[in-house]
């Protein structure tokens, strides 16, 4: 019995679409990249909260965890890609926790000296009691 032309060419198309699916699976590992995503967007909150001033080595530290996930990626060792990529998010994140509390504290700060200005001022304004 003779393979037809057509036949012949189904199977290479299948061997070929095969190979291709194995090499899509083995080149990405989705739960490490959206790790990897969220870690990347919490960094960039830290920045643009003020981490940069307030809280530079947790917010360095984070950034290094993430270079370390993103080449642990590259290199297909997933699980500790995953876990970088979880701890760089926590670290960005307290970075961002810290740079928050340093302007809540000087707000309160400020707050707290207005309120001793206008008390200060009210007691000159305030006749002397006979």
């Amino acid at each position: 019995m003779k393979e037809s032309k057509y036949s012949r060419v189904s199977k290479a198309m299948l061997a070929g679409a095969t190979v291709a699916l194995g090499l899509s699976a083995y080149a990405s590992n989705p739960v490490a990249d959206e790790k990897i995503a969220v870690a990347k967007a919490s960094i960039q909150r830290a920045e643009q909260s003020g981490a940069p001033q307030a809280a530079p080595v947790e917010l360095a530290t984070a950034r290094d965890k993430l270079a370390r996930a993103e080449k642990a990626n590259m290199d297909h060792n997933l699980k500790l890609a995953t876990a970088l990529a979880e701890q760089a998010n926590i670290d960005a994140q307290v970075a961002e926790a810290t740079a928050q509390l340093q302007r809540a504290q000087k707000a309160a700060a400020e707050f707290d000296a207005s309120m001793q200005a206008l008390r200060q001022e009210s007691m000159r304004n305030t006749p002397p009691t006979q």
